[in-house]
């Protein structure tokens, strides 16, 4: 496949990015489509609210999808996108970019039982993405990669979020209970003064920590939990383990694993009910914010 060409409203900016990467420069989907009838796949990574309507038009005229997180702004958009996705028979992936971090590929097959995580992801403040809150920001990667390892229902939900430098929710911190008894407990900030990424997992007889920007796991275990690559620790009875990882740029074996799925028209690795079924837990939290702000008497 080769890059035909990309879209912006922003004339100038799609012009300067054509020329860097020797494609052609279109002011809206409809031009491309237009003018390049050969298109078969697209990256969608306009704001959350234009997800549904560029989706549309792309799957529409036979293009697959690469949807960037949060799928939609709405769980009515996001069930929209499925209903599209199945109606034309498309390939729909949807950008939940820590499904591809090594760390966690080198996790999952070592997941049995989890019961309990901590998890923190904090960036220092940018202008970026303040169309949406913190939770569907910054937060939603490890809510997707957290239903990835539990596979449970969400049972129930506490949450207390506030904005700070801006009209959202900038901070968040969030505990959730599953039906398999499993707790996790979330903090997402982008007002703090270092960038974190990091997931810590419990389940009977190990201790997992994951570093999403490190891309490193150690695993440390006790007893029939500890693997044969297990060391002794300072504690004789605890073994500690790093899984072998092959570094790994998130975003190139991204893009890679869409395209070969439009290739082969096999199931992308992170699917849209994937991305939906993060964005209802998302959106859920983000009521749960709401209700204690009007308990505490906190408005944005």
């Amino acid at each position: 496949m080769r890059l035909v060409g990309v879209v912006d409203p922003d004339t100038a900016r799609a012009d300067a990015v054509a020329r860097e990467f020797d494609c052609k420069a279109f002011g809206s989907v409809e031009q491309m489509l237009t003018t390049h009838s050969e298109v078969q796949a697209a990256s969608v990574a306009v704001p959350t609210v234009l997800h549904l309507e560029v989706a549309r038009a792309l799957m529409e005229a036979g293009v697959d999808v690469l949807i960037e997180k949060p799928l939609a702004s709405s769980q009515t958009e996001a069930n929209e996108m499925l209903l599209l996705a199945k109606k034309h028979n498309r390939v729909a992936q949807v950008g939940h970019l820590e499904r591809f971090n090594p760390a966690v590929r080198a996790t999952l097959p070592l997941i049995t039982q989890p019961m309990f995580f901590e998890v923190h992801r904090l960036s220092v403040f940018t202008p970026r993405a303040l169309d949406v809150d913190v939770v569907l920001d910054l937060m939603i990667h490890d809510l997707d990669i957290v239903l990835a390892f539990v596979h449970s229902p969400v049972k129930e939900i506490r949450a207390v979020g506030l904005p700070i430098l801006s009209g959202k929710v900038d901070i968040a911190n969030v505990r959730v209970e599953f039906e398999s008894g499993c707790v996790a407990n979330f903090t997402a900030s982008r007002v703090s003064t270092e960038r974190v990424r990091k997931l810590r997992l419990f389940q009977p007889g190990q201790y997992i920590s994951i570093d999403y920007g490190r891309q490193d796991v150690l695993v440390f275990s006790v007893g029939d939990a500890a693997g044969p690559a297990a060391k002794p620790s300072v504690n004789p009875q605890i073994q500690v383990g790093k899984p072998a990882i092959t570094a790994e740029e998130p975003l190139l074996a991204e893009i890679t694993s869409f395209l070969q799925c439009v290739r082969d028209r096999g199931q992308p690795v992170v699917s849209l009910e994937d991305g939906a079924h993060a964005l209802e837990l998302a959106l859920a939290i983000l009521s749960a914010i709401k209700r204690h702000a009007g308990k505490i008497g906190v408005t944005k």
